[in-house]
């Protein structure tokens, strides 16, 4: 089939350019949804108290580690399209995509119907105070109704980032974010709704860009068309993305677990601290969304490049993946940390609040550079379909980490900067990891491939 004109060729030509065009889109993407997060957040902090933005913020963890799974997975499915795309596949591209799209729905509303059923149970588990727990509650059975279409906003927009297309995504971000801002405001000031009303506008966000992203992949000309018929699941495809995705989603899922305990340790150190960590945390988000982008721009050209058996392109591309990703990465957050103090006021002006935040800023946002060599590293390494171990180092060194430093340092020392000092001193042990396990993997495990004698994943 011919390509669409928003398709890039990844396994020809230039390649600094096609990172730039493919992750900045991608971390626009997140940002913006990160921006609309914040939406919820900033309203019910403005209109309905500092307890609901508390229950709100206390949501993010938990909620985090259950989307991790299923986002790690639908990574799985931008690596399977990506290498049928780079081994000229289009029967294998057709049986993915429509394997992904039916695997979204399926498991996004059998896990939904489970959380909901659990739904007091896992939130028992967070050290919510008594006077926030209710309203948590209530935040969290409405948002983990719209799992269904969480999930297929994520695999489809995979789908779109196999085939270098990451501004379809974005545009449908737009008008879905823009919409979930203007009903964030009309369930709250208008229908005085509370943090009900917030959960609420976010599904109904995702329903518009999930609709928008399958409207498009059905007038998509290129391997990647959807067609409702052609729905269904192949096996092999689908053992093959969960192959590569679930490690990826426990990978994911160990950073959400590490910070919900974390979290719960946070929530005893009282309302304050509480409403000012979650409002540091959807600024300093930002950056880890540029790290992020450059991280999936890696695995998607390695995917493609390694399916395509081009061993220099595909070391070229996460060398330039981690040039680019370090630089933005580095000055988005040199802007936060300047313009920290503006930026907390946005959520809340209590003065406590804002001087806990700005703590929080300097320890995340200095340290970031770090996350800069997990990200690339755990990104190349899944685009040669070798995912298990970024998974289990990152399960070793940041969950492994921040259980034994808030168990052991943090108890005997409660107080906010000994907890956040969790953060660096994880990514550095985990950095140093992965950055040996590359080289390792490059040197050794996959020297065959990289010396060009063929793919070492396919014998």
């Amino acid at each position: 089939m011919k390509a669409n004109k928003k398709e890039m060729d990844m396994l020809n030509g230039s390649l600094a350019d096609k990172i730039l065009v493919f992750a900045l889109p991608l971390a626009v993407t997140g940002i913006l949804q990160q921006l609309f997060n914040a939406a919820d957040i900033a309203v019910v902090g403005r209109f309905v108290g500092k307890n609901a933005m508390a229950a709100v913020g206390s949501n993010s963890p938990i909620i985090a580690l259950i989307i991790n799974l299923f986002t790690g997975i639908s990574v799985g499915a931008n690596v399977v399209i990506a290498k049928f795309i780079g081994q000229n596949r289009p029967d294998g591209v057709k049986r993915a995509v429509h394997t992904a799209l039916t695997f979204a729905v399926l498991s996004g509303t059998v896990f939904a119907c489970i959380c909901e059923l659990l739904s007091r149970s896992i939130l028992s588990l967070m050290s919510i105070p008594d006077n926030v727990f209710d309203m948590a509650l209530l935040y969290f059975r409405v948002y983990i109704g719209g799992m269904p279409v969480i999930l297929l906003y994520d695999f489809a927009s995979a789908i779109f980032r196999s085939r270098g297309n990451t501004r379809t995504p974005l545009i449908c971000l737009l008008v879905s974010g823009l919409i979930n801002v203007v009903l964030n405001l009309f369930f709250v000031i208008v229908l005085k709704m509370t943090v009900n009303g917030v959960a609420l506008a976010t599904v109904s966000a995702n329903l518009i860009s999930s609709a928008l992203l399958i409207y498009f992949l059905s007038k998509d000309n290129s391997e990647i068309h959807f067609s409702f018929r052609e729905l269904g699941i192949d096996r092999y495809t689908l053992k093959e993305m969960v192959r590569i995705g679930l490690p990826a989603g426990v990978q994911g899922m160990v950073f959400a677990l590490s910070n919900i305990i974390i979290q719960s340790s946070i929530n005893k150190l009282g309302e304050d601290v509480m409403a000012a960590s979650s409002a540091a945390f959807n600024i300093e988000i930002f950056a880890y969304y540029i790290i992020n982008a450059f991280g999936q721009a890696c695995t998607t050209f390695v995917g493609q490049n390694h399916g395509a058996n081009k061993p220099e392109r595909c070391l070229k591309a996460t060398r330039i993946a981690f040039g680019l990703d370090m630089i933005f990465t580095i000055a988005l957050s040199g802007l936060i940390l300047l313009l920290g103090s503006p930026l907390l006021h946005i959520f809340n002006d209590d003065p406590a609040v804002i001087e806990t935040g700005l703590i929080r800023l300097k320890f995340i946002l200095l340290a970031e550079g770090v996350n800069v060599v997990i990200e690339i590293c755990s990104g190349c390494m899944r685009g040669y379909g070798r995912s298990m171990v970024p998974a289990l180092i990152c399960m070793i060194g940041i969950c492994g980490v921040r259980i034994t430093w808030v168990w052991t340092v943090f108890r005997a020392h409660k107080t906010f900067p000994t907890l956040l000092t969790a953060y660096p001193l994880s990514w550095c042990v985990t950095a140093a990891a992965l950055a040996f396990s590359y080289f390792y993997m490059k040197n050794r495990s996959m020297k065959d491939f990289f010396d060009g004698k063929g793919d070492v994943l396919h014998r």
